[in-house]
């Protein structure tokens, strides 16, 4: 082998080697930003209320990143009786590690995210006969949250996502309330 063979052979090694590597440092970091839209379903209320919200997130691999959101509801009915009526509405806010495993030659995925939320829950209280027995009252927990779903990129920038949501328990002071919710989310990559 001569002297410019091996030269060549260096000089492939080394590109095919910088390539990898530049691939892999400029993926190292891909952000993004979503809105989301479904349904928060705590236990025992009569309807589930619509929730809508924000999210964003940072993939510092194609697989592991962390991510953030941003979910409130519309008023929803807890109960309605011909006396007295109660409706509720929420607010979360969490902060996730995210797991995401790509189907080979597809565009979809499953995704894993696992993190601390702030569930609140505002109630109103309305007695429809006596005025002066209306209240307001509010029940907030911190605690572990997540969920499952799929997702699909529909291009390099561009991916839609749904997910199954465990929210931290509510603690009314009777019981403890289990929340959770189905999303449908859509979100754009930097």
């Amino acid at each position: 082998m001569n002297t410019l063979q091996k030269a060549l052979i260096a000089l492939s090694v080394g590109s095919l080697i910088s390539v990898s590597a530049q691939a892999a440092v400029n993926y190292a970091g891909q952000p993004y930003v979503g809105v989301k839209i479904g349904q928060y379903s705590p236990d025992d209320v009569d309807d589930d209320a619509v929730s809508y919200g924000v999210y964003g997130g940072y993939k510092f691999t194609p697989e592991f990143g962390v991510e953030a959101e941003y979910l409130t509801t519309g008023d929803a009915d807890a109960f309605n009786e011909r006396f007295e009526k109660s409706e509720y509405s929420a607010d979360v806010l969490g902060l996730y590690a995210t797991y995401d495993y790509t189907f080979p030659n597809t565009g979809l995925y499953a995704k894993g995210r696992l993190g601390v939320a702030k569930n609140e829950i505002d109630v109103d209280y309305t007695d429809k006969l006596d005025s002066s027995e209306n209240e307001s009252f509010s029940y907030s927990d911190t605690g572990v949250a997540g969920g499952l779903g799929l997702g699909y990129n529909i291009s390099s920038t561009a991916s839609i996502e749904a997910m199954y949501n465990i929210y931290p328990k509510i603690e009314d002071g009777l019981a403890d309330i289990d929340v959770s919710g189905v999303t449908l989310g859509a979100h754009f990559k930097f």
